[in-house]
């Protein structure tokens, strides 16, 4: 189980290894620890892969009351740092909270003092909770967060969206949220939304849909195969979706039950460089993918598991442009 910063063009299709960039504090990235967060992140969260297995089991033994001290020790490690790779602790750390909607102010309370860089994340992650009266809570802490009054503003207002309102094409930090508010609540609603978008990875006029939708088809299935809760979420799903999913369900579950994941990801590999060899029916957005040759799928982002991590599920993110999202590995809980 690791999680993964890499400024690379692929797309993560294993098991991956932390980089020595995200484990390394710089004095830039340095926040003052709230009390008592110091010695929390000395043990759970040293390192980001320590965070990462403390994230794996939360859902077997949730503990709110680390939660603070968890967001102060991604901020020292520099995992914060760039809002493209930190969509999964961000959607993770609002799903703790979504989780534990009677202690959400307090915990919210004990992430003070925090630098105004680092409490624009916060922001978002509150954003990114679902819990009901975020925008409440939102307003609540304002007055301790005064350089991010524009910030919160354009959250409240609804002029950026929260949880509910993110775009699935935008990009893969909306799913890395996602997967992150899942790995906080164990709630199928995230999972769910994923899965709606299987039906881009047919798409054959727009090359960003089909990269999304074949990443989303290949995580689903590698996960499923892996991990029971993520194969019943799977299962429940073909009662209620449209055909064109549930044909991609069909190959998911196929895949997952038979450990044959790897035809996904070559089928996929297959599609995409076919639309790019004839040209998308309508003209690309480029925004996030940057120059030509970015959606190369290697296998060069591959490393091993963690040692004596067990059977791993990768979660694999689009890279692009000058950067990517982070990737958690999940385990079967201990």
């Amino acid at each position: 189980m690791r999680i993964i910063h890499r400024l690379v063009l692929c797309w993560i299709v294993g098991l991956t290894t932390v980089t020595a960039r995200a484990e390394t504090p710089t004095a830039a990235r340095r926040v003052v620890l709230a009390p008592g967060a110091a010695k929390a992140s000395a043990g759970s969260f040293a390192s980001a892969d320590a965070i990462a297995r403390w994230i794996n089991g939360y859902r077997a033994k949730p503990e709110p009351q680390k939660v603070p001290a968890l967001l102060h020790a991604l901020a020292t490690l520099g995992l914060l740092a760039d809002q493209e790779t930190s969509g999964l602790y961000l959607g993770f750390i609002g799903g703790t909270l979504a989780a534990s909607p009677a202690q959400a102010s307090a915990i919210v309370g004990r992430m003070f003092p925090l630098s105004p860089d680092h409490q624009g994340a916060l922001i978002k992650a509150i954003a990114y909770s679902g819990l009901p009266g975020w925008q409440d809570l939102l307003r609540a802490h304002a007055e301790r967060m005064p350089a991010r009054v524009v910030l919160i503003d354009r959250f409240v207002t609804g002029r950026m969206p929260a949880l509910d309102g993110l775009a699935l094409d935008a990009g893969p930090v909306p799913l890395d949220v996602l997967w992150g508010n899942y790995f906080a609540t164990g709630a199928p609603e995230p999972v769910f939304r994923i899965i709606s978008v299987l039906r881009w990875a047919k798409d054959g006029d727009d090359v960003e849909r089909l990269t999304i939708g074949s990443m989303v088809k290949w995580t689903l299935a590698t996960n499923a195969s892996r991990d029971v809760d993520v194969l019943a979420i799977v299962k429940s799903a073909l009662a209620f979706e449209t055909k064109d999913v549930q044909a991609q369900l069909a190959d998911v579950l196929l895949a997952a039950e038979t450990g044959e994941t790897a035809k996904i990801r070559k089928d996929a590999l297959l599609a995409i460089e076919q639309l790019k060899a004839k040209g998308p029916a309508k003209t690309r957005n480029a925004q996030w993918w940057g120059q030509a040759g970015q959606m190369a799928l290697s296998l060069g982002c591959v490393a091993a598991s963690v040692s004596g991590a067990g059977a791993s599920v990768g979660i694999p993110c689009v890279i692009g442009g000058a950067a990517s999202t982070a990737a958690l590995k999940m385990t079967q809980p201990q």
